[in-house]
């Protein structure tokens, strides 16, 4: 009987499986060691070659198909605020699974997860501190949360793993203590853009729970960078008809519109250069009081204190655009807060558990046309990642990405 080499690799597969290691979904050995993009320095990333960890029982090997490049990283790039150094970043990341160790048999959510599979990595939490304990619904507050890309080098060496980032081509996830899904339901720029879209879904639920938006209401977003442009389709996607962007940069507003922004307001305008003319038409939009809830999208502190005189008296606002400590801003509060008697939420990051509601929302993006996928217009490879980062920094295109 003849016996092709497709069911040779099938009787590997099994066979490896029966020991607790599953084989590769390609031809091609578990390799040896790494390749990947190490930040060794101040806007100084190296591709290195590093060991790959013994793989175990509780291991999941994947080979990167590509990455979405984070504000966080640039920040990380250009001044190690998070004292990193040395480090493989990337968290936005996602690839194809060619390990599972045995004692793995779902991913986060209850699904099967195997050789083959696509797979994106969440957030890692302690389950011992207060808010792990106390609200674990909300383990993004957690007190010792961990990134994959954003763990560091002490951590890393702790688990034996320097594997741990995204801007790599293979990387290794410890499936337990971990959060991880499978996505075979994503195309590869769906997946880069997961991540994300979690952050904008979280920051909804954030602002819904004010009871200030709904089909009716009139929603202004500050910012037409990545987050706030992904916050636009978010907004659009949940209904959300009038959605007022506001930015410096008329190419974006632009892409503001094709995301679902009815009204743009751009402070480089003539007629909108001062807050007092652009709170006035924002206002003359807004039933001449101004805004039912807004989203503050920029890390610019100027920008965070003029988003209070868009919102009209009892409206609401979700600030969503610190993520590093960029400093701080001046306003009255009395006339931004008190008098107006507006509700304040932040948001930070998400939780393991909007993952699979923004999976949901990625699908209802197709469902309604709205061409999300367009905000990648930037893709770079291994070796080009000092480029990725400059290319970030100068605000050329909208969402860069890494693809391997």
């Amino acid at each position: 009987m003849d016996i092709t080499s497709t069911q040779i690799e099938d009787i590997v597969r099994q066979v490896l499986g029966s020991m607790g290691r599953t084989a590769p979904a390609s031809s091609a050995a578990i390799p040896s060691k790494v390749r990947a993009a190490m930040l060794v320095g101040s806007k100084k990333i190296e591709v290195q070659e590093i060991p790959l960890p013994q793989l175990g029982d509780n291991d999941i090997l994947v080979k990167v198909e590509g990455a979405g490049i984070c504000g966080t990283d640039v920040h990380e790039w250009k001044s190690d605020p998070f004292g990193l150094i040395p480090v493989i970043l990337g968290h936005e990341g996602t690839g194809e699974v060619v390990y599972v160790g045995k004692n793995i048999k779902t991913d986060t959510a209850g699904k099967p997860l195997r050789v083959g599979d696509k797979i994106v990595t969440s957030v890692i939490s302690c389950g011992e501190c207060y808010a792990c304990r106390m609200t674990p619904g909300r383990t993004n507050l957690c007190d010792k949360q961990g990134v994959f890309g954003l763990i560091g080098e002490a951590r890393g060496k702790a688990e034996g793993n320097r594997a741990n980032g995204w801007f790599a081509d293979y990387m290794v996830i410890p499936g337990e203590g971990t959060t991880y899904f499978q996505v075979n339901d994503l195309n590869l720029n769906q997946r880069m853009l997961l991540e994300l879209a979690c952050v904008c879904v979280h920051a909804l639920e954030r602002g819904q729970s004010t009871g200030l938006i709904n089909f009716g209401s009139k929603v202004l977003v500050q910012g037409c960078g990545p987050v706030g442009l992904v916050m636009i389709t978010v907004l659009r996607a949940a209904g959300i008809n009038h959605i007022i962007a506001v930015d410096g940069n008329e190419d974006r507003l632009k892409v503001a519109q094709r995301m679902g922004a009815k009204t743009t307001v751009c402070f480089k305008r003539p007629t909108e250069d001062t807050l007092d003319k652009r709170v006035a038409k924002v206002k003359e939009i807004a039933n001449g009081v101004g805004v039912d809830f807004a989203f503050q999208c920029t890390g610019a502190p100027v920008a965070a204190a003029d988003i209070y005189s868009y919102i009209r008296r009892g409206g609401g606002m979700c600030e969503m655009g610190f993520f590093v400590n960029n400093g701080e801003y001046s306003i009255n509060p009395h006339f931004a807060m008190c008098n107006k008697e507006i509700d304040i939420v932040g948001s930070w990051d998400y939780s393991a558990e909007d993952y699979p509601k923004t999976v949901a929302f990625l699908h209802q993006c197709e469902e309604m046309n709205i061409p999300i996928e367009e905000l990648i217009t930037h893709s770079f490879s291994l070796d080009e990642m000092n480029e990725a980062m400059e290319t970030n920094v100068a605000q050329k295109g909208i969402k860069i990405c890494y693809k391997a």
